[in-house]
C-alpha cells in the first residue's frame, strides 16, 4: 500500500504516514466493534444461560443497540479522580493497557497477507506486547491511593505474569512444528484440508490447545480467574475508583485482549483463515490470483468466526465455572499449567521427530525433517514449505 501511494505523493515519507494511519484507523475499527459486539453477546449469552431475559428495550427484539447505549451513558458519565490519586498516572493507566491490547493487532493478520505490519518473529512480538498490558494495571492501582485498588493490581500482575510463562511454551509448539514465527507463513502451511491444521497434526499439540486456552483465559483475566474483580474482597480491583470513559477504556482493553488471544489460537491451531475445505482454491480464488481479493475476504470471514467462537467460549466458562481463590489460581498455574505445557512441547517435538508427516498424512502434508536431513531448502523460516511429492521427486532426481 505505501508502495503505491508513493507513487503519488512527495516526499515518499507521506505515503508510508497515509499507510499507517488508513491501518491504525482499521484496526482501531475492529477493535471497538468488537467491544461493542461482544458486550451485547455477553449480556445476551449469560442470560441464555441463566434463563433470564438480556437486552430487549433497546434497538428492537434482540436489543442490538444496547452497546450504543452503554457507550454513550459512560462518555456523558461523570469522571472523577480522587483526592488522594496521583493524577497524572491516574488518567495515563488506562491508555496504557489499551495500547497494549492495540498494538498486538498489528502484528496479527486477518487474512493471507492482510496484516499491517508482517514479521519474521510476529509471535514473540505479540507475547512481548500483549504482556506489557499489566503496566497499565499497576498504574491504576498505585496511582488511585486506595488500598483495595492496589491490591487488585497485585494480583492481577502476579496472576498475568506468572501464566505467560505456561502461555509462551503452548505458542512455542506449533512454532516449533511450522519451523517460523511468522503468523502469514504458519497460516499457509495449514491450507488446504481441516487435516492439515496444526490441533490435528499430532495428541501432543491437540491437547496443547486446551493448556493454551486455560493460560488464556486467565492471562486476559476473565473468570474464573478473575481475582482482581473479587467482588467480596476488592470490590472492583484494580479499576475501583475508576468511572466513565477511562473505566470503558479498561473494558475495551479487556475485550481487544480476548480477540486477540483468541486469534492467535485460531491462527496457530485451526488454520487462521484457512476454511475446513479449500473452497476458496477450487474456485480459483487463491491469493495472488486476479480474483485474490475475494478469496483473501473469504478468508478474513474465516478468520473473524474463529475468533468469535473463541471468545464465546470465554464468554461461556465465565457463566458455567465458580471463581477460584488466589491459592487455586497459582496452584493451577504452576503445578498443573507449567509442568503440562513442558511436557506437551517435549512430547511434539519427539512425535514431529519420529513422524514428520503428522498425525493423518496427506498430499499436503509438510515433511520437515526429511528435507532438511537430505540436504533440501528446509521449511523452518521460509514463507512456504515443500509437499510430500516434491520432496520424493527431488529425493529421486538426487
Amino acid at each position: 500500500m505505501a508502495e503505491f501511494f508513493s507513487q503519488y505523493l512527495s516526499p515518499p515519507w507521506l505515503a508510508y504516514v497515509l499507510t499507517a494511519l488508513i491501518q491504525v484507523t482499521l484496526i482501531l475499527a475492529v477493535v471497538l466493534t468488537a467491544a461493542g459486539a461482544f458486550t451485547w453477546a455477553e449480556r445476551k449469552v449469560s442470560a441464555r444461560m441463566q434463563d433470564r431475559l438480556g437486552p430487549t428495550r433497546v434497538g428492537g427484539r434482540f436489543g442490538w443497540l444496547q452497546a450504543l447505549a452503554d457507550g454513550i451513558k459512560l462518555v456523558a458519565k461523570e469522571d472523577i479522580i480522587p483526592a488522594g490519586a496521583d493524577r497524572l498516572l491516574f488518567r495515563v493507566a488506562p491508555y496504557v493497557s489499551f495500547c497494549a491490547s492495540f498494538a498486538v493487532f498489528l502484528a496479527l493478520p486477518f487474512s493471507d497477507g492482510w496484516v499491517a505490519q508482517r514479521m519474521d518473529v510476529a509471535v514473540f512480538f505479540i507475547l512481548a506486547v500483549a504482556g506489557l498490558e499489566v503496566f497499565g494495571v499497576i498504574l491504576a492501582g498505585y496511582s488511585s491511593g486506595s488500598k483495595w485498588s492496589l491490591f487488585g493490581a497485585m494480583r492481577e500482575a502476579a496472576q498475568v505474569v506468572s501464566y505467560e510463562i505456561p502461555l509462551a511454551l503452548c505458542v512455542v509448539v506449533p512454532v516449533m512444528i511450522a519451523g517460523t514465527m511468522d503468523l502469514v507463513s504458519i497460516g499457509n502451511m495449514q491450507s488446504g484440508w481441516f487435516t492439515n491444521w496444526f490441533v490435528l497434526h499430532d495428541p501432543f499439540t491437540f491437547l496443547t490447545f486446551f493448556v493454551y486456552v486455560t493460560c488464556a483465559i486467565a492471562s486476559v483475566n476473565r473468570a474464573p480467574f478473575d481475582l482482581a474483580e473479587a467482588e467480596s474482597e476488592l470490590v472492583a480491583g484494580f479499576m475501583t475508583e475508576y468511572s466513565g470513559f477511562r473505566w470503558a477504556v479498561f473494558f475495551m482493553a479487556e475485550y481487544g485482549s480476548m480477540v486477540a488471544v483468541s486469534g492467535l489460537a485460531a491462527i496457530l491451531f485451526f488454520g487462521g483463515w484457512n476454511g475446513p475445505l479449500p473452497i476458496a482454491h477450487w474456485l480459483g480464488l487463491d491469493h495472488g490470483s486476479l480474483l485474490g481479493g475475494i478469496g483473501n475476504f473469504l478468508g478474513l470471514c474465516n478468520f473473524l468466526l474463529k475468533a468469535t467462537m473463541g471468545v464465546l467460549v470465554m464468554m461461556w466458562a465465565r457463566w458455567t465455572l465458580p471463581r477460584l481463590r488466589i491459592d487455586q489460581v497459582m496452584t493451577t498455574c504452576l503445578k498443573y499449567c507449567v509442568p503440562l505445557g513442558a511436557a506437551m512441547l517435549l512430547g511434539a517435538m519427539l512425535w514431529t521427530y519420529a513422524f514428520p508427516g503428522g498425525l493423518i498424512l496427506s498430499s499436503q502434508t509438510l515433511l520437515f525433517t526429511p528435507a532438511c536431513a537430505t540436504g533440501l531448502t528446509c521449511a523452518a523460516g521460509s514463507a512456504s514449505a515443500i509437499p510430500a511429492p516434491l520432496v520424493a521427486e527431488q529425493q529421486k532426481g538426487r
